[in-house]
C-alpha cells in the first residue's frame, strides 16, 4: 500500500494526459500510464447544482534522477487543480 499525500501539484499535460509534474521542488516525468479511471461523486455536489463532478485519476510510472516510482494524479475537472493523491516507491 502506498503513502497519501493528497497535495497540490502543477502537471504539464498532453491531450489531457498527464506527461510531467512537480512536487516539492523537483521534476518527475511521466514515462508510462499505468491505469485511468474517472470518479463522478454526489456527496461533492452542492444541492443547487445537478451534475456530480468528475475527477480524472491517472495511475503512472515515472523515472527521474532523484525518484522513480507509481505515483497516483487526481485532477479536478471542474477547477482544474491536479492533486497528488498517492505514492508507491
Amino acid at each position: 500500500m502506498g503513502r497519501s499525500y493528497g497535495v497540490p501539484v502543477v502537471v504539464c499535460e498532453q491531450d489531457g494526459r498527464p506527461v510531467r509534474f512537480t512536487w516539492e521542488g523537483r521534476l518527475f516525468v511521466v514515462r508510462r500510464i499505468l491505469d485511468h479511471w474517472v470518479s463522478l461523486r454526489a456527496e461533492w455536489v452542492p444541492a443547487a447544482q445537478r451534475r456530480p463532478p468528475e475527477r480524472q485519476c491517472w495511475r503512472v510510472r515515472v523515472g527521474a534522477r532523484a525518484a522513480q516510482g507509481v505515483y497516483e494524479l487526481q485532477h479536478d475537472v471542474v477547477d482544474g487543480e491536479w492533486r497528488l493523491a498517492r505514492v508507491w516507491e
